[in-house]
This record gives C-alpha cells, structure tokens and sequence, in this order.
C-alpha cells in the first residue's frame, strides 16, 4: 500500500515543533509521501490527500467555530471531525466521570454563571476550550480568581474549576500514548501552570522525559479510552493517536486530567526510535 499524508500544523509552525522529525520517514518507508500544512492554507487540496493527520494546529482555540468547520470538510482526517467537535471541549471530563472513569473533580461554570464557592486549598480555573495551557491559572480563593473567572467568561468560555493537585510538583504528569488503540509509550511532564509560553506564544514550554507508568496509571488510561469510544460510538482501534495525561490524586491514586486527541505532541523524542515505525503502522491501519 502506497498513498499521501498532510500533516497539518498552523500558520505559526507550519511544520509542528520538531516532534514528529521521524515520522515522515517511516511512513516513506511504507510507500507514502509525507507533506506539512496549514490548516488554514486555502491553497491545499487536503481532500486529495490520503490520509490528513492533526498534529499542530494550536491555534484552533481562537477560531474554534472556523476549525471545527474546516474538520469537517476533510474527508480523510485523523483523528476525525467528530472526534475533534467532542474532544475540544474539556467539557467532555465531566462525561467521563459520569462513565465512571476516575477524572480529576471537575466543576464546569457556564459563561452567565455566578462566581461557586471555591474549594479549599489550591485550584485551577481553565477555559473549556482552549490548548498550550493558555488561560490556565492556580489559585487560592481570593480576588484573583474572580477576576480570572470573570476575564474567561466575558471571552464566552465554560470554565473548568478543578482541585489543584499537589503531586504535580513533585511527580508530574504522566501522558501515555497510544496508536490505533494500542499502548506505545509514556512520558513525563513538569508542572506547567506558571511556566512562560514559547517563542511561538502558542503553547507553555514543557519539560519532557521518558517514564515507565505504574499499573495502575497503565488501567486507568485503558479505561478512559474504553469509555471513550463508548460515547463516541467508535472502536478504539479508529483513534489514530490519543494521549491519556493522568495524574496521582491525594491519596496516590491516578486520575485523569486530560484525554488528548486533537494536537498533542506525542513524545517520539522521549522514547525510542520504533515509535515512529508504530505510528506509521497505524496510519496504514486507518486507511486498511
């Protein structure tokens, strides 16, 4: 089998941020020819393409109607429109939870919602749509955090209000990565929330490293994926990529922070080279 891929990025890094620098030779390997776009290059056929993979479109957030729309005009994309309409939107933790997949206590706060009573100790207010951590901020309950709240909704965000989870300093976050629905491999990531943006401004700069995930964190990420499809009504195995970020809650155990499936950099410098041959292998699989 032979074919095209784009590989879709944004005016800003129109070729992503150097992650994916093996990719595009393990697929050349199995006969496709490899190409970066623009999403928002009127100038590409992306319907001629064969396959067209999202890996860094960050900008999506501020033009989120329009990149939803141009999802949906891409007959060949990975991960798919309906996928990325539902998975935009952070809203989606508070229906895995209801699923019974073990998320970070979320509280979602509607743009015409009063400011809630906020939880003790520190806590993170987020847009619902947004990616790179942008709007992101820690708290404790004071003005601060009203204010925040009060700049997020007047922009027209939901607002995520969750727990601030204090094993993130010490430990991390731990993302696991999956191709076609099959584990590959994890990385770590610092606390990010504070940390400067990147020269781009699109994106919190992150400190990466290769990390072998406990059992626990490995079940939890199988679950969330699980329940996933579930809702969407798909087989795991159509999830071109996914990145499970997962967390250790006060009492040690993992929960779920963010389940990644639009843009996420997947860590093929924190593992090791096959990474890119399995990634290429599930491309072929999304087209078989």
């Amino acid at each position: 089998m032979s074919g095209s891929a784009i590989f879709v990025a944004c005016s800003t890094l129109p070729e992503g941020d150097g992650d994916e620098h093996a990719v595009p030779e393990a697929l050349a390997d199995l006969g496709f020819k490899t190409r970066w776009a623009a999403w928002d290059d009127t100038t590409v056929d992306f319907g001629a393409a064969d396959i067209v993979v999202l890996r860094a479109t960050w900008d999506y957030a501020e033009r989120h109607d329009e990149f939803l729309s141009w999802t949906e005009s891409v007959p060949s994309l990975s991960n798919s429109a309906e996928v990325v309409r539902w998975n935009t939107d952070k809203s989606y933790l508070a229906e895995l939870g209801d699923a019974g997949v073990a998320v970070v206590p979320t509280t979602l706060i509607a743009p015409d919602d009063k400011a809630p009573g906020w939880p003790k100790g520190e806590f993170v207010l987020k847009p619902a749509i947004g990616a790179g951590s942008r709007g992101a901020g820690r708290f404790t309950a004071g003005d601060a955090a009203a204010a925040h709240l009060t700049g997020l909704q007047a922009d027209g965000n939901t607002v995520l209000l969750q727990p601030y989870q204090s094993s993130v300093d010490s430990d991390g976050e731990i993302a696991l990565v999956y191709f076609g629905g099959v584990y590959s491999h994890a990385f770590s990531k610092a606390a990010m929330l504070g940390r400067e943006l990147d020269e781009s401004g699109l994106y919190v700069t992150e400190n990466l490293a290769p990390v072998q995930p406990a059992a626990g964190f490995r079940a939890l990420a199988e679950d969330a994926l699980d329940a996933t499809a579930a809702l969407l009504g798909i087989l795991r195995a159509e999830l071109l990529y996914a990145r499970v970020d997962l967390v250790a809650g006060p009492d040690g155990r993992p929960l779920l922070l963010e389940l990644e499936l639009v843009e996420p950099s997947l860590g093929f410098r924190q593992t090791d080279a096959a990474a890119a041959w399995r990634f290429a292998s599930a491309v072929r699989q999304q087209l078989a």
